[in-house]
């Protein structure tokens, strides 16, 4: 897997051309669990057969992404799309094909990475948004607007793990929607929560998107792709199948599906 400088958080400046190259890019994982892989494995490339008991979560996968494009992630459980916004996120490695992404990542794929339970949720904005990133300055800055939209004052204090689920997706939402990196990548996380709070995190979208960001969005409703997304990546059994207008993706996806 490559991976090149990425730009200071906020803008893309500098880069021209794609922000993400994804190039033949496949990866491996085992059926109970992700396996521990061996120096030969990792430089074996194409050449090393698969195992009995692994299989490809995604394969001979390639794209482009540029500055500012909407993308919407289609296809059935099971079929790639998270893993997809993994390799994007540089979170697993690919085990054959190239991944670059030329501009930070802001993620939203995995609700409770980088949250500590037993710490309050004063100290987990501030852990979490340093880990992504921003300065202890930043944050101070931003701390309010973080906890305002989160809808969170009243439980500064109350440790993270005694939040309820849909707390813990107003907070992330919050602390990872006011990074300033050019991607964000969205996976299901809004589906938890009352509606007028995803609401309320359509609208910050839509807000970022407006001012130049790129959108990755994985989601079931065709509705909410409509809104956010031009483009379409169609995912099935770990391989691309169509990467075109957010429309004729749509109507092959429910043409194949039935739905």
């Amino acid at each position: 897997m490559t991976s090149e400088v990425r730009t200071t958080a906020g803008t893309a400046a500098g880069v021209t051309g794609p922000v993400i190259e994804v190039r033949d890019a496949g990866i491996r994982f085992r059926r109970n669990r992700r396996g521990r892989r061996s120096f030969k494995d990792l430089f074996a490339g194409r050449r090393r057969r698969l195992r009995p008991d692994e299989f490809w979560a995604l394969r001979n996968v390639s794209f482009t992404v540029q500055p500012g494009e909407a993308i919407g992630v289609v296809g059935r459980n099971g079929q790639g799309k998270s893993t997809l916004l993994k390799l994007v996120a540089e979170v697993v490695l690919a085990d054959e094909g190239s991944v670059s992404v030329r501009a930070g990542v802001a993620p939203l794929i995995e609700i409770t990475g980088g949250f500590v339970d037993d710490l309050s949720v004063r100290d987990n904005v501030y852990l979490t948004a340093g880990l992504h990133g921003m300065s202890r300055r930043e944050v101070d800055e931003r701390f309010g607007e973080i906890i305002e939209f989160a809808e969170i004052g009243a439980f500064l204090d109350t440790p993270y793990k005694h939040l309820s689920s849909g707390m813990k997706v107003r907070l992330a939402f919050s602390v990872i929607s006011r990074l300033e990196e050019p991607i964000l990548l969205v996976d299901e996380v809004l589906a938890v929560g009352d509606r007028g709070f995803r609401e309320k995190c359509y609208a910050r979208i839509q807000e970022l998107l407006d001012g130049g960001r790129t959108l990755f969005f994985v989601s079931h409703s065709e509705r909410d792709l409509r809104r956010f997304c031009t483009r379409g990546l169609y995912l099935d059994r770990g391989e691309l199948v169509l990467d075109g207008p957010i429309d004729e993706v749509l109507a092959r996806y429910a043409a194949d599906t039935g739905h």
